[in-house]
């Protein structure tokens, strides 16, 4: 630190450091040595019960697993980020003929699109795990009894109904 250069910043510093010292000290010798130490830049979060193994009033573990949902939620669309960034940049780098060689990117990219949708879809800004749930259940559901979504209905007569 500089040496202050007037009599008011010398008593500005001695305050300063007579509030900040003792926060400093903690945070080198006590907080600073026991934290883990990652060789990525993101904290890992680890997994929580999904809401289908929370009991119905543990309102701690729903609340975490609305936690998880975003969170998955937010990966999902990073990933979604760069596949269409790559594509994009492949694009853009490959052309004129870049839709022969950016073919695989485009697969990957609306393969990740439909995972996407068919996940969180019309669930809106405010969805939650116990939303995100039913609309899995529903989609199984639907799939036993008609096929899998978008490729029509099973006719009745052929199901011995």
């Amino acid at each position: 630190m500089p040496e202050p250069r007037s009599p008011m910043a010398s008593f500005a510093q001695s305050v300063q450091n007579t509030i900040d010292g003792p926060i400093t000290w903690f945070r080198e010798t006590i907080v600073e040595p026991n934290q883990q130490k990652y060789n990525w830049y993101h904290q890992r979060f680890n997994r929580v019960p999904t809401i289908d193994q929370c009991y119905t009033d543990d309102a701690v573990c729903r609340f975490e697993a609305d936690q998880q949902l975003r969170r998955d939620r937010m990966v999902d669309n990073e990933i979604l980020n760069i596949l269409r960034q790559r594509f994009e940049d492949c694009m853009l780098y490959e052309a004129p003929d870049h839709m022969v060689k950016c073919r695989p990117l485009m697969d990957t990219y609306e393969k990740a699109t439909e995972n996407w949708f068919i996940k969180y879809g019309d669930l809106g800004g405010y969805a939650n795990a116990k939303t995100a749930y039913m609309k899995q259940k529903h989609r199984m559901i639907w799939e036993r009894r008609h096929g899998p979504v978008g490729s029509g209905m099973k006719d009745e007569d052929k199901l011995g109904h």
